[in-house]
């Protein structure tokens, strides 16, 4: 089990980085309509390592048997991979790439917003509120750390569909 976690985790953990990543390794840059269709994308395209390291797993190591509790974890030790990949990825974006990721942002969604049609006294409330969680939460270690529970609640449901598929007894 141990080198299938491995194997598949890793497979994981490089493709979150590098799918992550990839508008900016490419020079595209950053367009926030897209950003985050870009990363709930690469996050899953890494997650599907967690059904095929179970699916090997069970095919290949384990005489084609697997229980679910056996499947679940197998899932989220990959799952963790795969977190760990795109946190590493979204702190050097917002450290090293995009240091002024959190200036960059916060001027494109209070434009965005004022542009809706909202009420002058919604969008002062609204970007007040914004402003705020932007200060409370804009570090780009708290950043990191909320992609990587991000890809651990999705890991967790993706672990738990493809335990409940592959699962053999």
């Amino acid at each position: 089990m141990k080198k299938t976690v491995l194997r598949f985790g890793l497979y994981a953990l490089i493709t979150g980085f590098i799918f992550f990543g990839l508008p900016f390794f490419l020079g595209m840059g950053v367009d926030y309509d897209y950003g985050e269709l870009i990363g709930y994308t690469s996050i899953v395209l890494s997650l599907l390592f967690v059904f095929f390291g179970i699916k090997y797993y069970r095919d290949r190591e384990n005489n084609g048997k697997v229980t679910f509790a056996r499947a679940l974890g197998i899932g989220m030790f990959i799952a963790l991979f795969s977190a760990i990949g795109v946190a590493i990825m979204d702190f050097v974006y917002t450290t090293q790439i995009n240091p002024d990721f959190v200036a960059d942002y916060s001027e494109y969604y209070l434009n965005k917003l004022q542009q809706s049609g909202i009420s002058a006294e919604e969008y002062k409330t609204k970007s007040t509120e914004f402003k705020q969680q932007m200060e409370a939460y804009g570090s780009p270690s708290f950043m990191a750390f909320m992609m990587f529970g991000t890809v651990i609640i999705i890991g967790f449901i993706i672990s738990l569909v493809s335990g409940l598929i592959l699962q053999r007894k």
